[in-house]
């Protein structure tokens, strides 16, 4: 479950950066990311979408942007060292909205950048990367023989898988020659390095040279099957799967310290979020109640009567076997099905006679299994209407209610 947000800043050279924030649907998230996508691909790659929305459902928030001159984001083609100070500005801009970024996940090029970054943003306890070039001098590769007529000329107009992008020569003088291995060295946080065995973009030796210049602690995870770009979603999914594992040491779940508790006992509801979604917070637990989708719901949580109707089953389960063990009855295993509706007849009969009651019905079936005789089936069937549960609902109830102001 996750919701999207759009998210646009100002970049290191003032263009508008387009984003998206990715966060869990209900609260706020444990930890918040940025992803860098690939070269020339952009956030709403296979990869940066996936990864991010599989966090979002574990509890992680992920802003994925578009980098310079890509997507929906203003300027010209960045630069390897533009992407670094965006990634930068991107981390600012998170910290303004309360959410400094925590950890940094790179992909392919993006890779080499969140190693670039890291040390420059002072929140990150934790970088990841995938598939990424131990060097930016490799990705200069893909600009073929345009690399010589944009030193030539200053610029040109390169065709780089199967797209033309406009590259200026600043775009080379500030990608090439990038001091990544000392980086490594100084990086001082925890890094995941994951990668595909069969990479044919990226050679795995790519990972083993990031992997052995980086200091502990440090991870190797390989994505076999997979392909440079993630393109099979379960693919992604592992990988994000294997991220939010990796990071939960470093962003750990919500402290529930930090959830306020309801004192006395008492149940506490309060909107989540969306058109009905409540959270239902009792002294020791906490969860979503919500409305299917046919009623205009998101269908994220039990409803009121499936509630009540749990209410009313369990109750009854455990009278039943709370009775048995009593009386040492053999019982094995207790099944309560209930369903709620109105006795339309009942209700006939109270508006001929001049009233407005609204019959309501439960129906409760209730099936056992175990050793005991028909006397003891009886007598267990019997308990089952003296469940504390079944007698509030046939009592004689008020509710009270008080306005706070």
């Amino acid at each position: 479950m996750h919701r999207t947000e759009r998210f646009s800043f100002e970049g290191a050279n003032g263009h508008k950066l387009d984003g998206r924030l990715e966060l869990p649907r209900y609260g706020s998230p444990r930890a918040c990311a940025i992803f860098a996508h690939c070269f020339t691909c952009g956030k709403d790659s296979r990869a940066a979408t996936t990864i991010a929305r599989a966090l979002a459902e574990k509890g992680i928030g992920v802003l994925r942007f578009d980098f310079a001159g890509l997507g929906g984001s203003e300027g010209d083609f960045a630069s390897f060292a533009t992407q670094v100070d965006d990634l930068c500005a991107a981390a600012d801009a998170l910290a303004d909205k309360g959410y400094p970024p925590e950890l940094l996940i790179g992909h392919s090029l993006g890779g080499a950048a969140v190693i670039a970054a890291a040390n420059e943003v002072p929140s990150v306890k934790a970088i990841a990367t995938i598939g990424a070039p131990s060097d930016t001098d490799h990705v200069l590769h893909n600009l073929g023989d345009g690399i010589e007529e944009i030193e030539m000329a200053g610029e040109a107009t390169v065709k780089i898988a199967g797209r033309d992008f406009f590259v200026k020569k600043e775009f080379v003088e500030r990608t090439r020659g990038q001091l990544q291995e000392d980086r490594l060295k100084a990086l001082a946080k925890p890094l995941l390095v994951m990668h595909a065995p069969t990479d044919e973009l990226v050679a795995i030796d790519h990972a083993r040279k990031i992997f052995e210049a980086a200091m502990h602690p440090k991870s190797f995870v390989a994505l076999d099957g997979a392909d440079h770009l993630l393109m099979d979603p379960k693919q992604a999914r592992y990988a994000a799967d294997i991220i939010s594992a990796w990071a939960d040491k470093y962003a750990p779940e919500m402290d529930e310290d930090h959830v306020q508790r309801p004192l006395d006992g008492t149940i506490r509801v309060e909107t989540a979020g969306g058109k009905f979604a409540q959270w239902v917070t009792t002294p020791t637990h906490r969860f979503i109640a919500d409305e299917p989708v046919s009623y205009g719901g998101l269908d994220d949580g039990p409803t009121p009567y499936d509630l009540l109707l749990g209410a009313l089953g369990t109750c009854t389960s455990m009278t039943i076997k709370m009775y048995a063990d009593y009386k040492k009855i053999p019982l094995d295993h207790v099944a309560v099905e209930l369903e709620h509706s109105r006795d339309h007849g009942e209700d006939q009969k109270s508006d001929v006679e001049g009233g407005d009651k609204m019959i309501q019905v439960i129906d409760r079936h209730i099936r056992l299994s175990g050793d005991f005789d028909e006397a003891q089936r009886k007598k267990l069937i019997e308990i089952a209407d003296k469940c504390p549960v079944h007698r509030t609902l046939e009592g004689e109830l008020h509710i009270h209610t008080t306005a706070e102001d």
